[in-house]
């Protein structure tokens, strides 16, 4: 028994070592791939965060994804968007609230895990408190931003 268990482990760690083998020849035509150090963050300072486009243009029609981080003690101005918005929390808490009124303490925290969606035309607020939350967002573009009480964009 002892021996048959020997040779499945042994099977088991030449089968990884294998594949990682693999891993580090991946065909460009079927997979490409950025590691955390190669993904090219911007910061926007104003806003209190930084974004990382990863695929699309948030600015133009179409899909897009990106990574938003917002900074600890800052949060946007009540606001809405022309399409829906999905968001997933990679790390820290983001906090999410509804409605005209900016209200930080109106928030609910979002912890990492959680899904959000943000419809269309909806006013919301959100960011961060104490860390910095970190969030994959992904809809179609352009992904505009009209504070509330401004009209629509046309």
């Amino acid at each position: 028994m002892a021996r048959i268990i020997g040779v499945l482990v042994a099977g088991f760690g030449l089968a990884l070592s294998l594949a990682s083998a693999h891993a580090q020849q991946l065909d460009p035509a079927v997979v490409t791939f950025k590691l955390p150090d190669q993904i090219a963050w911007q910061d926007n300072p104003k806003a209190g965060n930084r974004s990382a486009v990863l695929q699309g243009d948030p600015a133009k029609p179409g899909p897009y994804a990106m990574l938003l981080q917002w900074l600890p003690g800052h949060m946007s101005r009540p606001h809405f968007h022309p399409h829906d918005r999905f968001f997933i929390v990679i790390s820290g808490t983001w906090w999410v609230g509804s409605g005209p009124k900016f209200d930080p303490e109106a928030t609910m925290p979002m912890s990492a895990g959680s899904f959000v969606t943000h419809w269309a035309r909806g006013v919301h607020f959100d960011g961060a408190k104490n860390e910095p939350a970190t969030i994959l967002v992904w809809g179609e573009g352009p992904a505009t931003s009209t504070p509330f009480g401004e009209p629509p964009p046309k």
